[in-house]
């Protein structure tokens, strides 16, 4: 289409807060958050490939817990997982029960993981794709780009449509080649439009994404089918309720954190909030007031710290900064991640008796207790806790004036 068509199209997308650009790209802290524990989900991945532990289905294995992360992010990742069950009758992706593309599988993640150029992921995508495993193909992309979002776009049903419609091609979904070739000119014309969206790939993405869902008309490619711009504003409509909902959720997420600082502070202890946070406050208490500026130095990896300092709260004893107590407030999608960067933080930190909690919705108690169920968890020092955000909200006060330390949330967690 004309470059100024294009340009357009992209502002478009870019100033409307329901389309991705703004929901999911530019102000979803989750996604940032995502690229942590996905790294580390994929880590745990090849880990079970070598050691033999990796089972024969999707259902309970790293992988799942690698794709759910990834699925969290909703919108431009929904049914990212799907590809990945495992389907007996069809024997696919068969890499549960053949053990060569297991160990094909595993060491292609592994080489890419270690990537320190694109050339070497195409290099492993070539490679990959020679072994001819059925049912394993460019979906695996999902993955990659959370490993490198300036190389690798992501690849979906929805985004290969938008590709289509916006470039006049025919492109498939399920060939390595097609997604090599769809790379290729995105990263190009995404150079060209550099300007105007990212050099992560997710914003290009994200607007391929909008444009297959129907959520964005192209301009100039024939006349628009009868309705088409009904159907639109219903998606449209649709996706603005979506994202009034994530608002709230963002406010309600706000609200905890605010209460977690504040009974901290209540019962002696230096409080931060996740890094990303400070700026935010809650009914007119900023957070950036009562929290650290920055977590006291930790002897963990560079990576592992950032990790941490995305925790949603931390407590810390005043004057030899070890943590106390970690929480990580989860919404009505992320949990996963979540519990891995709690885990993360008490395998990296031994020797801090931390004790780590989740908060979560009223709504979401019983999948927390399946998830904390899981043998991966469980095989942690340190157990996580939960408390319910209703009884978080209604005992914030009782337990600022009558606690004595960090023992007094005892009276209102929950073990598995």
């Amino acid at each position: 289409m004309p470059t100024d068509s294009l340009t357009n199209l992209i502002n478009e997308y870019k100033q409307s807060s329901d389309l991705t650009y703004h929901s999911w790209f530019l102000h979803n802290e989750d996604r940032l958050k995502a690229f942590r524990s996905i790294r580390r989900g994929v880590l745990q991945v090849i880990s079970d490939i070598k050691d033999g532990s990796f089972p024969n289905d999707f259902k309970g294995s790293s992988l799942e817990f690698v794709l759910t992360c990834i699925t969290e992010q909703k919108q431009v990742f929904e049914g990212a997982s799907h590809p990945f069950y495992w389907k007996p009758k069809l024997r696919i992706p068969d890499i549960y029960e053949n053990q060569d593309h297991k160990r094909y599988f595993g060491q292609f993640l592994e080489s890419c993981l270690k990537a320190t150029k694109p050339e070497t992921v195409i290099a492993e995508i070539r490679r990959l794709d020679s072994y001819q495993i059925k049912g394993l193909g460019p979906a695996v992309a999902s993955i990659l780009y959370f490993l490198h979002p300036t190389w690798m776009p992501p690849f979906n049903t929805a985004i290969i449509n938008g590709y289509n419609r916006l470039f006049n091609e025919r492109r498939k979904l399920g060939s390595w080649s097609e997604y090599l070739a769809i790379r290729e000119k995105l990263i190009t014309v995404n150079n060209e439009y550099r300007q105007l969206l990212s050099n992560d790939l997710g914003a290009f993405a994200g607007l391929l994404f909008e444009i297959g869902a129907g959520n964005l008309l192209v301009p100039g490619i024939g006349e628009q089918p009868e309705g088409e711009r009904e159907k639109v504003q219903k998606q449209l409509s649709k996706r603005h309720k979506e994202v009034i909902s994530d608002q709230q959720e963002e406010q309600t997420h706000s609200e905890m954190q605010h209460h977690l600082l504040t009974i901290g502070r209540a019962l002696g202890y230096d409080v931060a909030v996740a890094r990303n946070d400070l700026s935010r406050q809650y009914n007119g208490h900023a957070f950036s007031f009562v929290s650290l500026p920055s977590l006291p130095a930790l002897p963990v990896a560079p990576e592992t710290a950032q990790t941490i300092a995305l925790i949603d709260v931390v407590w810390l004893e005043k004057g030899t900064g070890r943590l106390v107590c970690a929480f990580e407030v989860e919404k009505s999608t992320s949990i996963y991640s979540g519990i891995l960067r709690l885990t993360d933080l008490t395998c990296s930190l031994p020797d801090h008796a931390t004790t780590l909690y989740l908060v979560v919705p009223d709504s979401r108690r019983k999948e927390v207790e399946m998830q904390l169920t899981r043998p991966s968890i469980r095989q942690t020092n340190t157990p996580i806790r939960y408390v319910l955000m209703s009884e978080l909200r209604t005992h914030c006060d009782a337990l600022c004036r009558f606690g004595d330390d960090h023992r007094v949330l005892e009276k209102i967690a929950r073990t598995v």
